[in-house]
């Protein structure tokens, strides 16, 4: 490559290019080759003469930085560029600025994530040899949802962050999630996290974030109470969204985690199911079901729920509803 912004620079002249060889050169016929700007066919020729070298200088992280600026899905230029911090002793918190301006740039990128939280003792998990989180780095993931409330790297990253930093019970952590969840009930994602953060386990107790659970000292008025489940938040999220599956499924799930019986919430349930042709929320009627098909006596009443899903509801999952149905004896 006798022309281009490398070529033409005395700091690599001591460097000789190792072109892409995709087989053509040997007389073989590529099967599809992919048309490269000349600009990223000469920075990743030099990135793999570098990198063949095990070169860890300062000129070789300008480079990774320039091919990331080209191609930011390049997983092995990462793990090269983090490396490389290492063996110059770079402040990792300096960087950190950068690598959130690039995640936010490029918002489906998992390379970077993948990159940030390798556990040890990968060389290129950076973040994992912190010894708490970076100071803004619950600003940016907050900026991050709020580009993509869904983004499935970042809500898998911040679970790893919870996780590794033992941020459960950190108010921040809880109120940017209850946040979210008030801006917007369906968001599946954020009610996730919520139930991680109460009953994820964790590493110092084989039962840790389910202190609770066990609590079922409950007075008859008391019913439904749950210490563990911050009735509150499920109550009014599963009205704004009219039993939308997200809030009814966490609340199903924390009743059971949290050894509860799902008779406790019938009548809150039965709010939603006034009659068959008026009916606010599907869920409430599957609870329903679950209700009455504890109680033997009411196996009639639970078919009658499971059949109004089959048929009315829920028909799409028609057979699994009439599986239920065989599983009732009435």
């Amino acid at each position: 490559m006798d022309s281009g912004k490398y070529a033409n620079d005395p700091e690599w002249a001591s460097i000789t290019p190792i072109p892409l060889d995709d087989g053509s050169e040997s007389g073989a016929m590529p099967l599809a080759t992919i048309a490269y700007p000349s600009d990223y066919l000469e920075a990743t020729s030099y990135l793999r003469a570098v990198m063949a070298a095990n070169e860890m200088s300062e000129r070789a992280l300008k480079l990774t930085k320039d091919v990331i600026s080209m191609n930011p899905a390049h997983y092995t230029v990462w793990i090269y560029r983090a490396k490389i911090l290492f063996a110059l002793d770079k402040d990792l918190f300096e960087e950190l600025e950068w690598l959130n301006g690039v995640s936010l740039k490029y918002l489906k990128n998992y390379q970077i994530w993948s990159v940030s939280q390798a556990p040890p003792p990968s060389p290129h998990g950076f973040k994992c040899t912190l010894p708490h989180p970076p100071p803004k780095e619950l600003d940016f993931l907050m900026e991050m949802l709020a580009e993509d409330s869904k983004n499935y790297h970042v809500w898998t990253y911040r679970h790893w962050l919870v996780r590794h930093f033992a941020l459960w019970d950190t108010p921040r952590e809880v109120e940017d999630i209850n946040s979210l969840i008030k801006l917007d009930v369906r968001n599946n994602s954020a009610w996730n996290h919520r139930y991680m953060l109460k009953f994820g386990p964790r590493q110092d107790a084989p039962d840790a974030g389910m202190a609770n659970a066990g609590n079922a000292a409950f007075s008859t008025g008391e019913t439904g109470v749950l210490p563990v489940i911050d009735e509150d938040l499920v109550d009014d999220a599963y009205h704004q969204g009219a039993g939308e599956s997200e809030s009814v499924v966490v609340c199903a799930g924390v009743f059971r985690a949290a050894g509860r019986d799902l008779r406790e919430w019938e009548e809150f349930a039965g709010k939603f199911v006034v009659s068959p042709d008026e009916v606010k929320s599907s869920h409430a009627i599957e609870w329903l079901a679950d209700v009455y098909s504890q109680d033997g006596e009411k196996g009639a009443r639970a078919v009658e729920m499971l059949t109004l899903l089959g048929e009315k509801y829920d028909p799409i999952r028609k057979n699994y509803w009439d599986y239920r149905i065989q599983q009732i004896a009435v």
